[in-house]
């Protein structure tokens, strides 16, 4: 299991790396569910849906500058990002190891 976790900001999906887990309160820059508030949101196929209660498409956005990631924690390079978004892929869409996608 990765140590990568995912959330949904400003409607897109985003992983947060383990080093920005630590660094500050990642949760604050995630997207809400408007029925239930939960923050267990996943994109999938063009639509957001709460793992929580199931809601699609509910969400309240986070307001612009709210939750920033500290200068230099967040969109750096992160050694170790490509293998495991690769090996995500090749589990999810069962490629034999070592194939490009």
């Amino acid at each position: 299991m990765s140590a990568w976790r995912r959330g949904v900001r400003a409607g897109t999906q985003v992983l947060i790396c383990p080093d920005c887990q630590q660094a500050y309160d990642w949760t604050r820059d995630l997207d809400r569910c408007a029925s239930c508030g939960s923050t267990a949101l996943v994109r999938i196929l063009g639509e957001t849906q709460c793992r929580s209660c199931g809601a699609v498409d509910v969400v309240v956005p986070v307001p612009p500058g709210v939750g920033t990631a500290p200068r230099g924690v967040a969109g750096s390079m992160v050694p170790g990002l490509a293998e495991d978004v690769q090996a995500a892929l090749e589990r999810v869409l069962r490629r034999q190891p070592g194939r490009r996608v």
